[in-house]
């Protein structure tokens, strides 16, 4: 390509590009799927975005010599993982481009420049502002469905990566596993212990936990706590905490959400799981009206889909060990029969997280979808 003209998202048609631009780049292909449009133009706006009251971020987009966009990327300085983790660094998210050197050589360098204008030190990602915000480059599996948790890009990003001098810092794997028909006897037996030796046992909230009781803030307590060593990790602040609370957790199925307390009544484990909204979310093609929240509400509340998506799990640091996570599997595999999930696909998890990837071995797992995230210094 001659030119490749990187610019600031500053109009709305610019905007408009940005969010778009995905919808054109992935046409055709089966495994992509799409966000919301509605929640990548919320990631940019601080009423919407809690996380930019302590982060800067700031969208690019890219033009051909013609005006038509080849390619989009995001800055994000966090400052409070800078502060944390005691780093200087400039994160890259949102990146999507055609397959064109020229393309995706602007497109980070326009990140580089604007992270050094600020005193930054190294680029990371793909990152996003939070953990929870999608994060690493698909370096495997590309002829796998997506989900709507993570990213999924075409064969040639990280050939493109590696080319521009960015190493790995981190990959992280997807668990999947077969749900078999009955809980495994290595987990009923665990599950057992810790009900009789610790005082554990499952608490299924209802909505009235959540809002009232005080239960939502209690689950992202926890994750807060639990993640809290895990690499690029900020704590959810109060304000984020509410957010998440009204957004998410009331779309959830309760059945799938198992909560594990201790004989306190203190919140010591959580799993947060449901149905896979990814072929609803094709279907959608990334806008929620008119027609859109049809397909959702379908696979949420009628149509299930045959995989069940573990979002995440999370188990206080002193009661790792005790047999939380066999609590997990003894309630929730029942359940996934009941509603004939065939398998079961995890979020990412580290790749040397040890603890977390060993605990899934008596259900015969397969590790797929390794994805990385990238740095270069500045």
């Amino acid at each position: 390509m001659k030119i490749v003209n990187v610019k600031k998202v500053g109009t709305k048609h610019e905007m408009d590009d940005f969010v778009k631009f995905t919808g054109w780049l992935y046409t055709g292909c089966q495994y992509y799927v799409p966000d919301l449009d509605m929640d990548i133009r919320e990631a940019f706006d601080p009423r919407k975005n809690a996380g930019l009251e302590f982060s800067d971020i700031q969208p690019f987009i890219a033009y051909d010599e013609e005006g038509k966009p080849v390619g989009r990327i995001a800055g994000i300085i966090n400052h409070h993982a800078n502060e944390k983790w005691q780093k200087k660094n400039v994160r890259f998210g949102f990146i999507d481009f055609i397959d064109d050197p020229a393309v995706s050589a602007a497109l980070l360098k326009a990140v580089e420049e604007w992270g050094k204008e600020r005193g930054m030190d190294y680029i990371q990602g793909p990152m996003g502002i939070f953990d929870f915000d999608k994060e690493g480059m698909l370096i495997e599996d590309f002829d796998k469905l997506g989900s709507m948790i993570a990213i999924y890009n075409y064969p040639y990003y990280p050939k493109h990566m590696e080319a521009l001098g960015y190493e790995k810092e981190v990959d992280w794997v997807q668990v999947c596993i077969e749900v078999p028909e009955e809980v495994p006897p290595k987990y009923a037996r665990v599950a057992g212990l810790a009900k009789e030796m610790f005082g554990l046992h499952v608490k299924k909230l209802t909505n009235t936990d959540i809002s009232e009781l005080g239960y939502g803030k209690k689950v992202f307590d926890l994750l807060n706590v639990a993640y809290a060593p895990l690499f690029g990790y900020t704590e959810l602040s109060d304000k984020q905490i509410d957010l998440y609370i009204k957004r998410y957790l009331p779309l959830v199925d309760k059945q799938l959400l198992p909560v594990i307390e201790n004989e306190n009544g203190e919140v010591v484990g959580v799993a947060i799981t449901m149905g896979s909204l990814s072929h609803a979310l094709q279907k959608t093609k990334g806008k929620l009206f008119p027609f859109g929240w049809y397909h959702l509400v379908r696979a949420l509340k009628w149509k299930k889909e045959e995989k069940a998506e573990l979002l995440l799990m999370a188990v206080r640091p002193d009661y790792q060990g005790l047999g939380v996570n066999a609590l997990f599997f003894d309630d929730l595999i029942p359940i996934y029969n009941k509603h004939h999930f065939k398998w079961a696909e995890t979020g990412p998890q580290l790749e040397d997280n040890i603890r977390e990837l060993t605990q899934w071995k008596p259900l015969n797992p397969t590790f797929i979808k390794r994805r990385r995230c990238y740095k270069k210094k500045l």
